[in-house]
């Protein structure tokens, strides 16, 4: 029974523990906003303006939910994305929401498939920025109304466009498959160019052949097309 006893202390204790919360965002003034419209039991930790001081602060303060916006100064260049990526497996606790004015395709896959748990539009009241945290921090998927469609739509490819896929992707090379998929899920030229241990100007000679192989215009068709086959 004393086991018992203390397990379910424990789990009351957790379950009453305040929602600890970092903000990052380049502009000082929505910071200082959105710090006031969090409901009081919101605990906020910190604040950051760019990609390195926000990993910085992830990292040392180790919060509940990062609100965290896609384009960020700073880095790689990589923005919201690169956040996540450069704190990936190192605070395993942590849960990121997403909070941009942003809505566009290319935004929403990076940060989600980078592991945000949802993203929701600077449009939102302090009381549903509030609502979505404790949402995220629970372990829920959150989306602004007119996201959610988007996302089950895009995440909800056929098999048959699977299929199709392969035929496509069977007019690149290994390595234009590597970069495409690189540039589809957000990342800068630089950083493939680092990940692939390849010069920039070989990045761009690749992802131009992609685009013509694939009769793409721009990588945010890229994204789309990826994105349609599951291939992120």
């Amino acid at each position: 029974m004393t086991g018992e006893r203390a397990t379910a202390e424990r789990a009351t204790a957790d379950a009453e523990a305040p929602v600890s919360v970092v903000i990052v965002d380049d502009h000082s003034i929505f910071r200082s906003g959105l710090r006031a419209d969090l409901d009081r039991d919101l605990r906020v930790l910190a604040e950051a303006a760019d990609v390195d001081s926000a990993v910085d602060a992830i990292l040392r303060e180790q919060p509940t939910v990062v609100l965290l916006d896609v384009h960020l100064p700073g880095g790689s260049g990589g923005g919201g994305a690169e956040v996540l990526r450069r704190t990936a497996g190192r605070c395993a606790a942590t849960r990121f929401l997403a909070l941009s004015v942003s809505d566009s395709a290319e935004d929403v896959v990076g940060v989600i498939r980078g592991g945000a748990r949802g993203y929701i539009t600077k449009g939102s009241s302090g009381a549903e920025v509030s609502a979505a945290v404790r949402a995220v921090a629970s372990g829920d998927a959150v989306f602004s109304p007119r996201l959610a469609g988007f996302v089950l739509d895009a995440f909800g490819a056929a098999a048959g466009e699977q299929a199709e896929a392969v035929d496509e992707l069977d007019r690149l090379s290994a390595r234009e498959r590597e970069v495409m998929r690189l540039i589809a899920r957000g990342y800068a030229y630089k950083e493939v160019a680092t990940e692939l241990y390849i010069s920039v100007k070989t990045v761009e000679t690749h992802v131009s052949s992609v685009l013509r192989k694939l009769q793409l215009s721009s990588r945010h068709e890229l994204t789309a097309w990826a994105l349609e086959r599951r291939l992120l």
